[in-house]
């Protein structure tokens, strides 16, 4: 079995899920690779907050409120979201995503099972682990 050049991480998986679920709702396929990325990567820098914040609630006894980010979503060419100052685009999904695990594993294994394990209708959820066992090195 072919395998990836790095080690398929949860956030691989879910960027390409949601780029799937993009799909299906229409996104045109260029704007759908920025998008999984883009939530990606919100996603993660959410978990890594509640997990500091978590610790320094341990260390000070105290619990933290997070307040809900109510800035508005910009779009760089009516199609990228950003973070920091990035554009998340296609070729940094390609970069960031193909590159890491290389294109052919990408095209003739990843992306495979992961739209099979979506057109099954299973969650992410159900999948993130599951499907990364195979592909370890």
């Amino acid at each position: 079995m072919e395998k990836p050049k790095k080690p398929v991480r949860r956030f691989d998986v879910f960027a390409e899920y949601q780029r799937l679920e993009a799909l299906k709702d229409g996104m045109p396929s260029d704007v759908a690779k920025g998008y999984g990325l883009w939530l990606a990567k919100i996603v993660a820098a959410r978990k890594s907050q509640r997990t500091q914040a978590g610790e320094q609630e341990a260390a000070s006894g105290e619990k933290m409120r997070q307040k809900p980010s109510r800035e508005p979503e910009a779009l760089v060419d009516g199609k990228w979201r950003t973070l920091g100052d990035e554009p998340q685009t296609d070729a940094l999904f390609e970069k960031e995503i193909v590159e890491r695990m290389g294109r052919p594993f990408y095209d003739r294994v990843f992306t495979p099972a992961v739209q099979e394990a979506f057109r099954k209708g299973m969650r992410y959820q159900e999948i993130r682990d599951s499907i990364r066992e195979a592909w370890k090195p």
